[in-house]
């Protein structure tokens, strides 16, 4: 929409990642009066690469290179980055939280019950995840189907947009959960870049964001901000509520690729199965990409001989717990790796590559590392309290910034949990 057709609001959501569309969602349910803003574009998803590059690798906005030359991304766009990522649905570690104070066992049953949410059935799971599960059994390794938030009944066999942005609607995204909020009575405006909050006496009053370039105030007594990992505490530096540089995590990730000689594709759901080998903070899953992207990531370690073997090319991706540190700065994000994070990708390489030499692949090489799950930056218990609110009353945060410590696995459903959980507290507020 271009402007609201209401300026008066009961609370204002900033982003709508699975954070911010979940607390959305629910306080409009619960009759307030929500506008929700969004930095990015709400067109609907084309599955086109265009597209992609758009919401996802815009340099200083959703996508960032480090000084180790490293590549963090995210999703700048209505339903942030779960329009881009791989619907993979990893459970919220219950001890992280209950160490916290906080219970996500009500909200996760609640969105079980509701969210497509299981492993792919047997025509979904491609060839080259087959190939590399069959050989990762073969390892020794406890390589299980994992959950996917992708609605089967929906989903086309050998396709391979869900990273482009699935335009059959068979992924699942926050988008839903914002067109709810929307039938509901919120209101959404997109293309607005919130710079801070209004403060007065200590409470939140408001945001001021930027729309086509001129500066715009919108004032409401609760304001929540799930602008994500890199977007929160920028916003609360802004503001006066955090300091200038912010310490992060990231979830770097490898991808160790080889060719075998049969011509297998190369286009399916990737992160088909996958195993968590927690104690030594390793994730390993199969991780079919685009031609594009592998093209692209071939390309980048000067790897010219295996340009055009795609459809041959097994790749298992190996995705590390990281430890925290790095800045998020006011315009830039910069995380190297320490060398404990190093280590736990060597030895996922290690194991990848041994994986996919059970599965006959040759000419085996290694990508540089990428990310693409920025969090930890506004931590519970340090950031926010216990209920996600700052130290200003009636300023939340709600996305991956909060989680209080890292540990390597997909988000989502972590957020929405949290989303969930929040949502209805503040619905039931005095």
């Amino acid at each position: 929409m271009d402007s609201p057709a209401s300026t008066s609001f009961d609370a204002i959501v900033v982003g709508t990642g699975p954070g911010g569309a979940s607390v959305a969602r629910e306080l409009a349910r619960a009759g307030s009066r929500v506008l929700i803003l969004e930095q990015g574009g709400a067109a609907p998803l084309s599955g086109t690469l265009q597209q992609m590059a758009s919401m996802a690798a815009v340099p200083g906005r959703a996508a960032f290179i480090h000084r180790d030359a490293s590549l963090l991304v995210s999703g700048a766009t209505l339903g942030g980055s779960s329009a881009v990522n791989f619907a993979t649905a990893a459970p919220p570690p219950p001890a992280l939280f209950a160490a916290c104070g906080i219970d996500l066992a009500p909200a996760l049953a609640s969105l079980r019950a509701e969210l497509p949410m299981a492993p792919l059935p047997d025509r979904l799971v491609g060839p080259m995840a087959a190939r590399i599960a069959g050989a990762a059994l073969a390892a020794g390794l406890d390589w299980r189907r994992l959950d996917k938030m992708i609605r089967p009944q929906i989903c086309r066999s050998g396709c391979w947009r869900c990273v482009y942005g699935c335009p059959f609607g068979a992924k699942w995204t926050a988008r839903d959960l914002v067109e709810e909020a929307v039938r509901h009575g919120a209101q959404l405006a997109a293309r607005r870049r919130v710079t801070r909050v209004l403060l007065e006496g200590g409470r939140a009053r408001g945001v001021e964001l930027v729309r086509d370039g001129r500066v715009e105030t919108v004032r409401a007594p609760l304001v929540v901000l799930a602008g994500g990992g890199i977007g929160s505490p920028r916003i609360l530096h802004q503001s006066g509520l955090a300091p200038r540089h912010a310490p992060f995590f990231s979830d770097p990730v490898v991808a160790v690729m080889g060719s075998v000689d049969e011509d297998l594709g190369g286009a399916e759901v990737p992160m088909a199965a996958g195993v968590h080998l927690e104690e030594d903070s390793v994730a390993l899953a199969d991780l079919t990409l685009p031609r594009p992207m592998y093209q692209a990531f071939a390309a980048q370690v000067g790897r010219f001989d295996r340009l055009f073997a795609h459809a041959r090319t097994l790749s298992v991706m190996v995705k590390i717990r990281d430890e925290i540190g790095g800045r998020i700065g006011p315009r830039w994000a910069d995380k190297r790796l320490a060398p404990s994070d190093r280590e736990k990708l060597r030895k996922g390489v290690e194991l990848a590559r041994g994986v996919l030499a059970r599965a006959g692949a040759r000419h085996v090489f290694s990508t540089w590392h990428f990310a693409a799950h920025p969090g930890g930056s506004v931590r519970i218990g340090a950031g926010v309290d216990a209920d996600l609110e700052t130290k200003a009353a009636g300023l939340y945060v709600c996305d991956a910034s909060v989680i209080p410590q890292p540990w390597g696995l997909p988000p989502t459903l972590t957020l929405l949990c949290l989303g969930t959980r929040l949502g209805r507290h503040l619905a039931t507020r005095g």
